[in-house]
């Protein structure tokens, strides 16, 4: 049985998540999906234009890792631009470098995905209330089977019973 994949960090998610090429219908065509890394790791080599070992400190992962999350995507992204295939954004194995989070007063903040690991909110910063809850980052469907990660659910110091 092989290990737990590792999580990579992610700071954007894309608030599209389907493209397909014009003039053919979606019953037609095959899809492709991307995961949330790998559209990470072709907007930080791609798109910013960073070196590898700079992405690769980014998502908090090898640069070797790193060097086949976007070999991954890039042969994912050809496929559809070669074959006329669509493209599904969606799932992975990854935590947003960042988490919003709400208190049961309204009061919402963000917490560094470095803060998460060691130290995550245990109370709400502007009226010290334990009544706590992740907010879903924008652009993501956690309800549907992705493997996205997510901690909590639901107010955190209640009891949901």
């Amino acid at each position: 049985m092989g290990r737990q994949p590792m999580w990579r960090r992610v700071n954007f998610m894309p608030r599209i998540t389907y493209f397909k090429p014009s003039g053919v219908p979606i019953s037609q065509l095959q899809e492709v999906c991307l995961s949330i890394e790998e559209v990470e790791a072709i907007r930080l080599k791609d798109f910013e234009g960073l070196e590898q070992e700079e992405c690769a400190q980014k998502m908090n992962v090898s640069r070797t890792t790193f060097s086949r999350v976007l070999g991954s995507a890039r042969q994912k992204v050809a496929d559809t631009l070669l074959n006329g295939k669509a493209i599904r954004i969606e799932g992975g194995s990854f935590e947003m470098a960042w988490r919003g989070f709400r208190c049961i007063n309204g009061h919402e903040w963000t917490v560094p995905f470095e803060t998460m690991i060691t130290n995550p909110p245990q109370f709400c910063p502007t009226c010290h209330t334990a009544s706590i809850m992740p907010l879903q980052p924008a652009g993501t469907d956690w309800g549907r089977g992705s493997r996205g990660r997510r901690r909590g659910g639901g107010w955190a110091g209640t009891d949901m019973t």
